[in-house]
């Protein structure tokens, strides 16, 4: 149970228990060997302006960890201070108005399993474990988002503190920059966030999932078929490809076609995903489940069972990409032959997203989506399969728009996460509120 009576604890470098506190904010069972000088494990908001003002004193950089699912682990750096922001986990929900404050160690399915009681809903993340307020920073691609909009989107006001140890609010119309920059800076956010005033949206009232399995043999055939029906996929329908080792059915290397469905209806839903089933493909899938109505609950807990497993080591890379799929299917073929053991996996998503957003620092976004998630369990691995995610990547880069900062690899693969002028803008900002370089940068970056 996390401790929340009083004040935060500080925890030293040569603490003995603190590469357990270390390694505990991280959901990548990985050691980056990377080490703060100090952690602080805040409870209150004094506990985050008294920290920032002692990283200030000491002259210590400051990284962020809110849930700890940052596949780089960005948060830990070494040297400087670690705010551990976990314990700051609050949800206030106000019905009549359609909004609500969570705090950013607020977990996606705890928030989630709030709003169903009052039948509104938020893309909150796809996994239940995920913190929101890294989730949020970094765009928000969560559940319903092509028709919901991305999470950041939703994002109405922010309590921050700045490098100064100044706490201030940033709306639309209140230090309007900061929030510019909360929506889609992920980690080179120049701030501390204690508090997301979110709007809310009413509640589908028909959530669901199809799935169709097919042999990693028919790979080509498969992909052509998605790419070509992926542009008229309803908005409300997710559409996603997985390769997996153990497929669900077969139990062996396979591709998961998993629809998740958000409608106003079931007769809506099933008029959705009718695609599946009058595909030229369907007679070589292995099997076909019918659309059933399923919790987000449940598929945020069963997606962390099966593909995104504890204790195990990750390194995710990712690509937005606007080729068509001809080319990359050579390419595609080699990540699914080459591909480690499940956990890991590839996941193909159709985005085709709208054609204008808010103005915002996120800006990059592209027409199909690729993620691959190198996961490793036990205590040896090839090399091959510690570096496949990244590998594969780079082989694909000349086709890439560029890169998803909710699967960001940049200490090992820098590529473009934003517009060019966006992260211009982004530089500008992050100069005039945090000119001594407090907070924590990107760990690398394309300039």
């Amino acid at each position: 149970m996390k401790p929340r009576a009083g004040s935060g604890r500080t925890i030293a470098r040569d603490a003995v228990d603190f590469d357990a506190a270390l390694l505990g904010t991280s959901f990548n069972a990985q050691d980056p060997g990377r080490r703060p000088a100090l952690i602080v494990q805040a409870n209150t908001d004094a506990d985050v302006v008294a920290a920032v003002r002692q990283a200030r004193d000491l002259g210590l950089t400051i990284g962020i960890c809110s849930g700890g699912h940052s596949w780089a682990q960005n948060h830990i750096r070494d040297d400087g201070m670690l705010i551990d922001l976990s314990r700051l986990d609050s949800i206030s929900i106000d019905a009549a108005s359609r909004t609500a404050t969570i705090g950013p160690g607020c977990l996606a399915g705890d928030f989630d399993a709030a709003l169903v009681k009052h039948k509104l809903f938020f893309p909150v993340a796809h996994a239940y474990t995920v913190g929101m307020g890294g989730f949020l920073l970094q765009g928000g691609f969560g559940w319903n988002s092509r028709a919901s909009g991305l999470a950041c989107q939703s994002v109405i006001g922010i309590d921050v503190v700045l490098a100064d140890g100044s706490l201030v609010h940033a709306s639309e119309t209140e230090n309007p920059e900061l929030l510019w920059a909360a929506r889609g800076a992920g980690p080179g956010f120049f701030g501390v966030v204690l508090r997301f005033h979110l709007r809310l949206h009413p509640r589908p009232k028909f959530v669901g999932m199809k799935v169709q399995v097919f042999r990693i043999r028919h790979l080509e055939a498969v992909m052509a078929w998605a790419d070509q029906v992926g542009p008229s996929v309803a908005p409300f329908v997710e559409f996603q490809l997985v390769f997996d080792r153990r497929a669900m059915g077969i139990f062996s290397h396979g591709i998961q076609v998993l629809t998740p469905v958000l409608a106003g209806s079931w007769s809506e839903a099933r008029a959705a995903v009718e695609f599946i089933d009058r595909s030229p493909i369907r007679r070589l899938a292995s099997f076909t489940l019918p659309l059933l109505p399923v919790s987000l609950g449940m598929m945020m807990k069963g997606g962390e069972k099966t593909l995104f497993l504890p204790n195990t080591r990750w390194t995710a890379d990712s690509m937005w990409m606007n080729t068509p799929i001809e080319p990359l299917l050579p390419a595609l073929r080699r990540i699914a032959d080459s591909q480690p053991a499940a956990p890991s996996h590839a996941l193909w998503l159709n985005w085709n997203g709208p054609a204008t957003r808010p103005d915002m620092a996120f800006s990059l976004e592209a027409r199909t989506y690729l993620a691959l998630y190198g996961g490793l369990r036990g205590g040896v691995a090839r090399p091959e399969d510690e570096s496949w995610a990244t590998d594969h990547m780079r082989a694909l880069q000349a086709h890439s728009v560029g890169i998803q900062l909710a699967d960001e690899n940049l200490g090992r693969r820098p590529a473009p996460f934003m517009a060019p002028a966006n992260l211009a803008r982004l530089d500008t900002l992050r100069a005039q509120f945090d000119p001594d370089g407090l907070f924590n940068p990107y760990m690398a970056r394309l300039t």
